[in-house]
């Protein structure tokens, strides 16, 4: 990667094979454009959801088909994330990267069975713990054979529904791992703070990923949608996807 920041991007859930295609397209532009290599990211399932009336996506099966077919017609890698232990072999054969969620970093079952994969494997920072809290972990993986760990920052709980960024986390987790990614679109969220959903304001997400840049961060998550107010999930803290660009560009520099 021409020891340029790893960046992830795409949309929160899978919404269709239009969707996917659209942000495929401008992704394999963007790494032609600026020599990187974007990961592309979709969730299969959002089983976390504040309310079970909440779109989820296609599921395990049919989702990692229709990533597979992003992964083959434009060659981008992939990252997605699991939620049991019974999901990772299968998203293993897939994805280039295995995210485990933040609510679910110290699930040492879902942890074993990500690192047994041989995949990258990118642990998201609870948001109740600290940065250094997350040697524990990372210890779970390397133990149970994972070749290389992320860890990803994204916010801690700041009283009822809302997050606040210690950005000094980023280098407490860089004395754990080499790569430490800002997740700068979930930082951003109000968590079940719009009546049965979650919500966040996306205008602070440039702040969030210069903010990270300034503390090292080697990486940045963005879940980026053509429409980001029609979007089934996440939908006010996604990013419009014709805005990646330039924020890509600010990193660079």
């Amino acid at each position: 990667m021409n020891n340029k920041p790893t960046f992830i991007a795409g949309p929160c859930v899978i919404e269709s094979s239009e969707l996917l295609c659209s942000v495929a397209e401008e992704l394999v532009r963007l790494n032609e454009k600026y020599n990187i290599n974007i990961i592309f990211k979709a969730s299969f399932d959002k089983a976390n959801r504040t309310s079970i009336n909440s779109f989820r996506g296609p599921g395990l099966e049919k989702g990692l088909s229709m990533l597979y077919d992003i992964k083959q017609k434009y060659g981008l890698k992939l990252l997605t994330d699991i939620h049991e232990s019974y999901q990772a072999e299968p998203v293993g054969e897939v994805v280039d990267v295995i995210q485990i969620p933040a609510f679910l970093c110290r699930q040492t079952d879902l942890l074993v069975a990500a690192a047994k994969t041989g995949k990258i494997v990118n642990i998201k920072k609870a948001q109740f713990l600290s940065g250094r809290d997350m040697k524990y972990p990372v210890q779970k993986c390397l133990e149970s054979g994972a070749k290389e760990i992320w860890l990803t920052e994204r916010g801690n709980c700041f009283g009822y529904n809302n997050l606040v960024v210690d950005f000094r986390n980023i280098a407490d987790m860089k004395e754990i791992v080499p790569n430490v990614i800002m997740d700068c679109t979930h930082s951003v969220q109000r968590p079940s703070a719009g009546d049965g959903k979650t919500i966040g304001d996306r205008k602070f997400v440039p702040s969030m990923a210069l903010a990270a840049k300034a503390f090292g961060a080697t990486g940045y998550f963005f879940e980026v949608h053509p429409t980001p107010d029609q979007g089934l999930s996440d939908a006010a803290n996604m990013l419009e996807l014709e805005k990646l660009e330039e924020l890509i560009r600010d990193i660079l520099k």
